[in-house]
Parts: C-alpha cells; sequence; structure tokens
C-alpha cells in the first residue's frame, strides 16, 4: 500500500495513492478499540482511540450512504446504540485498517489537524464531494496523565449525532451519477516525520461548491468539527 504527503505552508498533507472502485469480496472490518479509561474519565490514549474508531465508522458510512460501493458489500453493526454498516470487501478492510491504525498514532501525539475524504468522478478525476473534519487538540494532556473529567457514554452520544448527520446528508446532496473513487488527506504539523509510503498530494478543493456544516464532538482532550462540501449542481 502505498501513500502521499504534501506540503502547503504551516500543514503536511497526506493522500493515499490508490483510487478505489466497485468490488465485489467479502470479509469483515473488525474494529478492536481498548480504550484507556476511568467511568467518568478519558485519557489521551483512549481519546485517540475514540476519535479513530470514529473516523472508521465515519468513512465505512460516507462510502455506503454514498454508494461509492455496493450496499451488498457491506455488513450491518450495532454500535454507539446504533446500526452502521462496515464494509466486508477486503481490499478496502485492510486499507482503512492501515490508514486508520496510523491516524491514531498521530492524535495520540497531537501532531494530526485534519482529515479530508475527497469523491472524485472516476472518469474526469473531478472532485464532487469533500468531507472535512478539523481536528483540535489540547496538547496539554501529553504533559498530563490524569483522565479528564468527561465520561465515554457521552463522547458516544456526541459521536452518534455526528454520524446521523452524516446519514441524513442523502436528503440534500445531489445524486452522483457517475462512477466515483475517492481518496483520503491528512494534514499534519509541517515538521511532522511521515512514513516513506506517504507521497504529495493538492488539496483537490471543488470550484463553485456549496458548503454545509455538520455537528462537532469532543472528548476534551480532541475536538471534531465536520463539515460537507459539495459541486453544486447549476455549476456543471
Amino acid at each position: 500500500m502505498t501513500f502521499s504527503n504534501w506540503t502547503a505552508g504551516s500543514r503536511r498533507e497526506q493522500r493515499t495513492e490508490k483510487r478505489h472502485k466497485n468490488l465485489l469480496e467479502e470479509n469483515l472490518l473488525v474494529i478492536v478499540g481498548n480504550m484507556t479509561s476511568t467511568l467518568k474519565g478519558i485519557t489521551l490514549k483512549g481519546s485517540a482511540e475514540l476519535v479513530a474508531e470514529f473516523f472508521s465508522f465515519g468513512i465505512n458510512s460516507i462510502l455506503y450512504q454514498r454508494g461509492i460501493y455496493p450496499p451488498e458489500t457491506f455488513t450491518r453493526v450495532t454500535h454507539y446504540d446504533m446500526t452502521l454498516q462496515l464494509t466486508t470487501d477486503p481490499k478496502l478492510k485492510n486499507y482503512l485498517t492501515n490508514v486508520v491504525s496510523q491516524l491514531k498514532e498521530w492524535l495520540f501525539e497531537c501532531t494530526v489537524q485534519k482529515l479530508v475524504l475527497v469523491i472524485t468522478c472516476l472518469e474526469t478525476n473531478e472532485v464532487l464531494e469533500r468531507w472535512q473534519f478539523d481536528i483540535e487538540c489540547d496538547k496539554s494532556a501529553k504533559e498530563s496523565s490524569a483522565p479528564r473529567e468527561k465520561s465515554i457514554k457521552i463522547i458516544q452520544d456526541e459521536i452518534r449525532s455526528v454520524i446521523r448527520q452524516i446519514t441524513a446528508t442523502v436528503t440534500f446532496l445531489p445524486l452522483l451519477e457517475t462512477p466515483c473513487a475517492f481518496d483520503l488527506l491528512v494534514y499534519t504539523d509541517k515538521d511532522l516525520v511521515v512514513p516513506d509510503k506517504w507521497e504529495e498530494s493538492g488539496p483537490q478543493i471543488i470550484n463553485q461548491s456549496e458548503e454545509v456544516r455538520l455537528r462537532s464532538f469532543t472528548t476534551s482532550i480532541h475536538k471534531v468539527n465536520s463539515m460537507v462540501a459539495y459541486k453544486r449542481t447549476d455549476s456543471v
């Protein structure tokens, strides 16, 4: 698997080189999260695990809701007291597992600033949607091991609200009428030493776009703000 990175000003952006097409294979994406927390508090490690887990479920939800992969390549699971869709495609499963694993490491180091999922037309490479998740990190958590006073249940309730909004976006987002691919972009601190398998990429901005801001959630250490931008149908 190959990855990429891009430097712009004070930020560096990494994106996976591989562009995903519809594939019909089986197997289940298994997500394991051993949260380091107390009943009423959460540590930096536990916060990184919770946020990384959200991105795993969130990316799967977007790919399913937007029809990037066929619905029969997903399976239903229950998490956050709600029904979610996870890919059963082995190549996609492995790809997302690797990306989320690296993301969790950067979340723990407080060096990641943003994750962006870009949906493009497979034939023309035109950017059609841009799902952006801005990440704020209280770096003082690196200096103190004391748990923050926020329960996992409250955090997961907030995450559930974000994922419900992702699901609801099908009511206003334009129908994707052509075969599409997706890329994942990750912005990190400028001086971060990144893995060798990441390579350069541009920001992949949408020309003449509409933007909708979604809900945010916070662990009290990491805060994630969400939005989706899409190509205006009258701009074609």
